[in-house]
């Protein structure tokens, strides 16, 4: 990289820092009125925490953070930004922050919609790679990539704007994203009959029945594949089998359950899809570390709702 190039992400990186400071306003979450942008600003390192990854970007433009997804760790600071193209649990925690030096960035939810019509216009080619890896990956930012951030956030100084300019700054940040290196990872999942896609739709059914009973062959028929080909690119893209994801999601939202709605642990478990309240609970200490009561009750004691919370 040229003395010019890092210049001018240099350049780019402190001009979004001194936007997100002033958007954020010390607040560590900010949902903006730009649909699918949070902007996010920690003083002080976290404790690991569970979360659902949504397909996005997530930029950070001073500090580090360190996600782990399965065996695999992705630890990234404002050179990089890290890419998720489908649902995945993960364990996330921020690793470099302080008071004077916040962790400060951003989440960009990805509208894998947008990605497989923007490619049809711009007669993108599609991708015809079997295996992309896992549905996550860490990638240099650029300046550019900076700088479309950049103004998108102008925008929420202009809030009149923002039905009309925002999809267009959105569809460029995309553009953006599928030039450059994860490009590949992205039309993987938004091209039609891939297997990465076909992983994606099985993903997407599974977070919104995870209550039902998992039929694996079932799934597995509908995405077209053989139950060994669908279970080897299952992991492949999330580091887990069908049954490992499903219980996560059913033990995350249980979690949630008790400790945003403040439903008692036996309500939960029937909930969310258990028919043993004892099996819930062997399952629940295992995934936290400590029976429901307990690990709920220390949640409390620590103020940490924010547990339950998305890719920042």
């Amino acid at each position: 990289m040229s003395k010019n190039s890092r210049n001018d992400i240099s350049t780019a990186r402190s001009a979004l820092a001194q936007q997100i400071v002033r958007l954020t306003e010390k607040q560590n979450r900010l949902e903006s009125d730009i649909p699918g942008l949070l902007l996010f600003r920690y003083e002080a390192p976290t404790e690991p925490i569970s979360a659902m990854y949504e397909p996005s970007i997530c930029l950070v433009v001073q500090g580090a953070k360190r996600v782990r997804l399965g065996e695999e760790e992705y630890v990234y600071d404002a050179n990089q930004y890290l890419i998720t193209s489908v649902g995945l649990p993960v364990v996330a925690s921020i690793i470099m922050a302080s008071e004077e030096e916040p962790l400060l960035g951003l989440v960009f939810k990805l509208d894998l919609n947008v990605v497989s019509q923007l490619m049809v216009d711009s007669k993108l080619p599609v991708s015809r790679s079997p295996n992309t890896g896992t549905g996550m990956a860490v990638s240099e930012v650029s300046a550019q990539l900076l700088n479309n951030f950049s103004h998108l956030l102008d925008l929420l100084d202009s809030p009149e704007d923002i039905p009309i300019l925002a999809p267009l700054v959105q569809k460029e940040i995309l553009y953006r994203l599928l030039m450059e290196e994860q490009g590949q990872r992205i039309r993987h999942i938004a091209t039609k009959g891939t297997q990465g896609h076909q992983i994606a739709k099985a993903i997407d059914w599974l977070r919104v029945n995870y209550v039902k009973q998992l039929k694996v062959d079932g799934l597995a028929k509908e995405t077209g594949m053989s139950i060994s080909t669908f279970h080897q690119h299952f992991r492949a893209t999330t580091a887990m089998s069908p049954l490992q994801y499903q219980k996560w999601l059913r033990l995350h939202e249980a979690r949630r359950l008790m400790l945003v709605e403040q439903q008692d642990a036996t309500t939960a478990a029937l909930q969310v899809g258990y028919d043993s309240p004892s099996q819930f609970s062997r399952e629940y200490k295992r995934q936290f570390g400590a029976p429901p009561l307990r690990d709920i009750k220390a949640l409390h004691e620590m103020g940490q709702t924010e547990v339950l919370s998305g890719s920042a």
